[in-house]
């Protein structure tokens, strides 16, 4: 991935069942050194849309995930990826039932996923 013009952070996290609570601690570990301090709702809402991604990247089995947050105009965009190689272009898993669950929380403003060569992406932003 690259970004530009915003500050970013990334970590390689196994693919196991304990990366989505590492993934939580990090990502607002990082928010919070960003100056960032959510409302305990919006608190709320980036733990559980972080380990609903990483959840859905471990449970595409590849090696690895790895996690990408970024900010800007005050939201915060947080990835994760499964590096599954070996997933068909057309590969949902539960993607759209990720999604839907996803946009359940009012503070994200958008979100998605999509397949490619180095496995399956998906995306939310978030209303800090």
């Amino acid at each position: 991935m690259t970004m530009a013009n915003r500050r970013g952070m990334n970590w390689k996290l196994e693919s196991a069942p304990w990366a989505a609570g590492k993934a939580r601690t990090a990502v607002l570990e990082q928010l919070a050194k960003w100056d960032h301090q959510p409302a305990p709702t919006v608190g709320a809402t980036i733990e559980a849309v972080t380990t609903m991604m990483v959840d859905t990247a471990v449970a595409d089995g590849g090696t690895r995930v790895s996690l990408h947050l970024s900010d800007q105009d005050g939201q915060a965009c947080i990835v994760a990826l499964s590096h599954r190689t070996a997933l068909p272009a057309d590969h949902d898993g539960d993607g759209d039932d990720v999604l839907r669950r996803i946009t359940a929380h009012r503070a994200v403003t958008g979100c998605g996923t999509d397949t490619g060569p180095d496995g399956r992406r998906l995306w939310a932003v978030i209303a800090l």
